[in-house]
């Protein structure tokens, strides 16, 4: 896989596109700015490692701070690349230099300066970036071209979920092996991978047992546990030229009627899981996909006896989001909660839906649905009338392994019926 050849591809693509967006909203430049450094708190000196503005890492792999590029259709790009001014740290070398291939490079102090401004020319000029007020309608625009993936943006996807198989497959073993605790296993998943911590999509989340039901568990314990009944949820990634991957997987060991229980319900979210990705089809709204994972979580919690009610009442009332809270996935990319398939909101009974885009080609988002035990949502349905419905035995001897998750990465692809490339099943094999 020639990534740089790919490169080369994408660049030309995004220079038709831009100049299509610019000529419907009448300008004639686009400046994107890279970003500046951010202080870690008001408080110290010490700055976060840049992460590009999106807009302008759209076009190329370079985490520089006070960078820009400088789009006008029919006329070379111009990258302005500023110098290197500080002593304290060395930037990392980019990946690649291919971009030095298809743009002009100009070295400057900062894309910021009054020199800086002059490379972008006369005529309706507009800056995108973090430091200054961005044209709203444009921004919308570039943010909806980021939907529909290049060759070359799957091709950086795909290599960061073959990355994170290495974790993965770390993670599975150690805890299979013997007892670790989260941190160890975190740790583990950055030297298997073969990252700092600062370079993956997101903060790790590593949760054994209850702390599953903690969907953004961070606060790793330091302590390593044997229990007879142990779960492990990892949601972990890696990242290759500022794409991101965004994989999930859960795994229970141990022995006991819960133990068994809560195998029984991982394999039947695994499973749910592979069928919602394959139920994608063209034009069909995400949203639908959503409301059919909560009949599928529905029908799921009656098999196990967590509900007894019919799958229809589990959902009507409410109950399923209780246990599934969260939304059916989002768009991915530069940006592992990608905004571009958020463009309209979702209905009010789904607030944390990210994706209410209609299904289209060349789009990448995450399928992840969850069944979790949050004792938070769950003690005020235990005093509704919609309570009654649901076996609190059950929910109680299996709140202890905390929750599943099962995620991919998914590409759409062209045609009614074609369906997606499951990025993550090709790269993982699990």
């Amino acid at each position: 896989m020639d990534l740089d050849a790919l490169y080369l591809e994408h660049v030309a693509d995004l220079e038709r596109r831009f100049a299509r967006v610019l000529e419907e909203q009448g300008w004639d430049a686009v400046v994107l700015e890279s970003g500046s450094l951010a202080k870690k708190s008001r408080f110290d000196d010490q700055y976060w490692p840049l992460r590009p503005c999106p807009h302008f890492q759209h076009w190329l792999p370079l985490a520089e701070p006070e960078c820009a590029l400088v789009v006008r259709p029919g006329k070379k790009t111009t990258l302005l690349r500023a110098t290197e001014q500080g002593f304290w740290e060395k930037l990392p070398p980019p990946p690649t230099l291919a971009f030095e291939k298809v743009f002009d490079v100009v070295r400057v102090s900062s894309a910021s300066t009054p020199e800086a401004r002059g490379y972008a020319g006369g005529g309706r000029v507009a800056w995108v970036g973090e430091q200054r007020e961005s044209p709203a309608e444009l921004v919308k625009a570039l943010d909806a071209l980021r939907t529909t993936k290049t060759p070359y943006e799957v091709a950086c996807i795909a290599e960061a979920n073959r990355i994170a198989r290495t974790g993965h497959e770390a993670l599975r073993d150690a805890f299979r092996a013997g007892d670790a605790s989260e941190l160890d296993l975190h740790l583990l998943f950055l030297k298997a991978t073969r990252q700092d911590d600062w370079e993956t999509p997101y903060k790790n989340i590593v949760a054994l047992g209850e702390n599953a039901a903690t969907l953004h568990h961070v606060a790793y314990g330091r302590v390593a546990r044997g229990r007879a009944a142990e779960s492990l949820l990892v949601d972990a990634a890696a990242t290759c030229r500022g794409y991101c991957g965004d994989v999930t997987r859960t795994w229970v060991k141990g022995t006991g009627a819960a133990a068994d229980a809560f195998g029984r319900l991982v394999a039947a979210a695994d499973a749910m899981q592979q069928r919602l990705c394959a139920a994608v089809r063209v034009g069909m709204p995400y949203e639908q996909l959503h409301d059919e994972s909560h009949r599928q979580v529905g029908e799921i919690l009656r098999e196990l006896g967590v509900v007894e009610a019919t799958v229809e009442e589990a959902v009507t009332t409410g109950v399923t989001r209780a246990f599934y809270p969260h939304g059916l996935g989002h768009s991915l990319g530069l940006q592992t909660h990608d905004v571009g398939c958020g463009l309209r909101a979702p209905r009010a009974e789904n607030p944390f839906l990210r994706n209410t885009t209609d299904v289209a080609p060349g789009q990448v988002f995450t399928i992840e649905p969850g069944i979790y035990f949050i004792e938070s949502l769950l003690a005020p349905l235990r005093a509704k009338p919609e309570g009654k419905i649901v076996d609190w035995k059950t929910v109680d001897a299996l709140a202890p392994l905390g929750g599943v998750r099962i995620e991919d990465d998914v590409l759409v692809q062209p045609g009614a019926a074609a369906g997606v490339r499951n990025i993550t099943r090709e790269q993982l094999g699990f």
